[in-house]
């Protein structure tokens, strides 16, 4: 069955009611509505032109105003769009020997430059906000941590984020590393337990769950150690650091 599109003179629409014609068959004009009286009455039309005419020359200014400032936002937004892009670019450009120096383990060339090309505290600094500056903290922060800067290696590693699960987790783990380091390890339990949340998965969940257990072990908290390694070897009972675990928690009860 083919089906009719709903209109005015399909089956079954409503139809506009004239009224009864008089005895001499006419219909009073007074008395049939019309359904749009601005395009059947030529005067209404004209009124409404003018209103809007008047409308517009009161409010001027005003309609001026709101136009320069919607025009004004989005070529803002394209120049500050524009901005951003070249900035990361440069960026990338300025990095690029820092990287190859960081690679190689010439941490202080990558850290501070070779006195030709700038390092990656430059980068961070001139360039913070754009991608290229965000990813600089974390290599500034790892090479910090080898160096044994853990300070400096924390609050680099602070001001990167990443959409990366595994690389935003491998970042929360250096954390703990420098706060195990900085003596600190309640704090550092902390990091690795949120680095094994961060999108879990049985790669590198259970090396950090590890992680957090002997960093609580060092807290002197057996209790809480025991929890990470029962979580690890019942998540995580195939990976190869359940077997550790299990030793490591079996010793906290002799």
């Amino acid at each position: 069955m083919s089906k009719i599109p709903y209109t005015g003179k399909a089956p079954g629409a409503r139809q506009p009611v004239r009224p009864a014609a008089g005895s001499d068959g006419t219909v009073p004009a007074e008395t049939y509505a019309t359904e749009n009286p601005l395009l059947e009455d030529p005067d209404a039309l004209a009124a409404r032109l003018v209103e809007s005419e008047e409308f517009v020359r009161r409010n001027r200014n005003l309609l001026v105003g709101l136009l320069v400032a919607v025009v004004a936002a989005v070529a803002g937004a394209f120049a500050y769009n524009y901005y951003r892009t070249n900035q990361n670019e440069q960026a990338q450009n300025a990095m690029f020997k820092a990287v190859q120096y960081w690679e190689a383990d010439s941490l202080a060339k990558a850290t501070k430059g070779d006195g030709k090309r700038p390092g990656l505290a430059k980068v961070v600094t001139e360039y913070s906000g754009t991608k290229a500056g965000n990813l600089a903290n974390f290599y500034t922060g790892v090479a910090a941590l080898k160096q044994g800067k853990f300070q400096d290696a924390y609050s680099a590693l602070e001001k990167f984020s990443s959409d990366d699960y595994l690389v935003q987790s491998r970042a929360y783990a250096l954390m703990g590393d420098a706060q195990l380091e900085l003596n600190k390890p309640k704090k550092a339990a902390e990091l690795y337990a949120k680095a094994a949340d961060h999108n879990a998965n049985e790669q590198f969940s259970p090396g950090y769950l590890l992680k957090q257990g002997i960093a609580l072990e060092t807290a002197k908290d057996p209790a809480a150690a025991a929890k990470a390694y029962d979580r690890l070897t019942t998540d995580y009972a195939a990976a190869p650091e359940a077997a550790e675990a299990r030793q490591r928690k079996a010793a906290l009860v002799q």
